[in-house]
């Protein structure tokens, strides 16, 4: 375990506890965390606005012959279009985990875990802005989605950032390191 430590540069305990010198490292996750979440919040917040001005009302554009292709679609519901009638479910499930990740963030000493957290947060910010502030109201706004893989569901960046932070997710958690840095075998 103190191999294992030493290699991700993780403190021996939990933040109350950590030596003045670590304390950096906790911030320096968190910083990740933070500024991967701004980069994958801001590329899916700017795909968004040029998909809407130059794509939507626009036939599609067929980027890799009929395999992909870009399509504005707006999807009031969940992943694959389904729950249409739950957009404001959808809507506060996104804020809850924004505010889960956010708390989290405060015991982070993991790298890895800063980067799948950050990709979640960004994600889960990046659909939340179109569930507030795009028709048909408030909490009810169908999100942008634009990249269409043939015989696939479309999706846009922040459901890529948001499915990519999960398969993170699930491998750090299989391979045993825990958001705190620590390690453990099961």
């Amino acid at each position: 375990m103190a191999e294992a430590e030493r290699i991700i540069g993780t403190p021996d305990g939990d933040d109350e506890t950590a030596e003045p010198a670590e304390q950096p490292k906790g911030r320096r996750r968190i910083l990740a965390l933070f500024t991967v979440a701004v980069v994958a919040y801001l590329l899916d917040l700017i795909s968004k606005i040029i998909v809407v001005e130059k794509l939507e009302h626009h036939a599609p554009i067929e980027i890799i012959g009929d395999l992909l292709r870009f399509e504005a679609v707006r999807n009031p519901g969940a992943a694959f279009g389904m729950g249409e009638a739950f957009t404001i479910i959808f809507t506060f499930i996104a804020a809850s985990v924004i505010v889960v990740i956010i708390r989290l963030a405060r015991k982070l000493y993991s790298l890895p875990w800063a980067i799948a957290l950050g990709l979640l947060l960004g994600g889960a910010l990046g659909n939340l802005t179109d569930r507030i502030f795009r028709s048909p109201g408030v909490f009810e706004g169908a999100v942008v989605d634009f990249i269409a893989p043939a015989h696939f569901a479309v999706f846009n960046l922040a459901d890529s950032a948001i499915v990519c932070g999960g398969i993170l997710i699930v491998l750090l958690s299989f391979k045993g390191l825990d958001p705190d840095g620590t390690v453990h075998k099961d």
